[in-house]
């Protein structure tokens, strides 16, 4: 067995079959004020 995929299912794909869906970012990096605020809440 060859570990490539199986090209001829790939180039048959029907993509009308596929399920649109909306991606959500589950962990954002914070904004840069947010990281500025932080800097300057741990200077004393």
């Amino acid at each position: 067995m060859s570990d490539k995929p199986c090209m001829a299912e790939i180039e048959n794909l029907d993509k009308s079959k596929l399920n649109k869906t909306e991606t959500q970012e589950k962990n954002p990096l914070p904004s840069k004020e947010t990281t500025e605020q932080q800097k300057q809440a741990g200077e004393p």
